[in-house]
């Protein structure tokens, strides 16, 4: 069997103390772990440096894209993996991404997601198609400069994995909606350096739509109470954004 190329995990963390350690326990088949940390108030770092291969670098965070950036470039290896702590790498996962760099067909690889939310296997709601990148050359990606919701840009070609990815988002409530918060004043800043100004329909026809759009046409009433939360709690995300696009030019006006 051919031997598989080098490969170094990348992660950015914040307070991930909890899910830190099972997460390094399942990179154990690459070669170097880098960890980009925005100065957790928990145990994730100590917990992180006690891991052979892994090195941490502790940056103040500014958005997701320039995190994901500075760590893409302390990698020593060609091929890399950029997983979030809250995504499970089951043996199938490992399996197949070892299988692919045998004889890579492609520069980027997706990975579909599975959600799991309140305890729940979420099949709707609009996951149903949640591709993400997660196996690439670190040559051939770079992520697009958005705050928040970014993406790789790829030169190069792309290919899809089987496997399905767990991914464990859902810590508790207050959790999950702070940091749905937090995503909401990144995609404010967005806006308002577009120049874009809030209005009505920003307050009260996008919140509608959203939670009408994830409910009844991308079916999170299938999902039971499960889907209802999510839809709502997405819902108010939309609202809580426009609010605080308002908010930014209150301080400027």
């Amino acid at each position: 069997m051919e031997k598989s190329p080098k490969i170094t995990a990348l992660a950015i963390t914040l307070n991930e103390a909890e899910v830190i350690s099972d997460f390094l326990k399942s990179l154990d088949f690459v070669d170097e772990i880098i960890i980009v940390d925005s100065f957790s108030t928990d145990e994730t770092v100590k917990i992180a440096q006690q891991f052979e291969k892994v090195k941490v670098y502790e940056r103040a965070f500014d958005h997701f894209s320039a995190q994901k950036n500075f760590a893409i470039s302390k990698a020593n290896n060609e091929w890399l993996l950029f997983f979030d702590p809250d995504e499970e790498l089951t043996s199938e996962v490992k399996k197949e991404i070892l299988e692919t760099l045998q004889s890579p067909k492609a520069d980027a690889y997706f990975i579909r997601r599975q959600l799991y939310f309140m305890g729940k296997k979420i099949k709707y709601s609009g996951f149903q198609t949640d591709w993400v990148i997660r196996l690439f050359k670190k040559d051939c990606g770079k992520y697009n400069g958005n705050l928040v919701h970014e993406t790789l840009d790829v030169n190069g070609t792309t290919a899809k994995l089987k496997t399905r990815v767990p991914h464990h988002t859902y810590k508790n409530f207050d959790d999950y909606t702070s940091k749905l918060h937090r995503y909401s004043k990144l995609q404010a800043q967005m806006l308002y350096e577009k120049g874009k100004r809030p209005n009505l329909i920003h307050f009260f026809f996008r919140p509608f739509y959203r939670f009408w759009h994830q409910y009844l046409l991308r079916l999170g009433i299938l999902d039971g109470k499960e889907g209802f939360i999510l839809a709502y709690i997405n819902a108010f995300s939309v609202f809580k954004r426009y609010v605080n696009l308002w908010l930014l030019y209150r301080k400027i006006n």
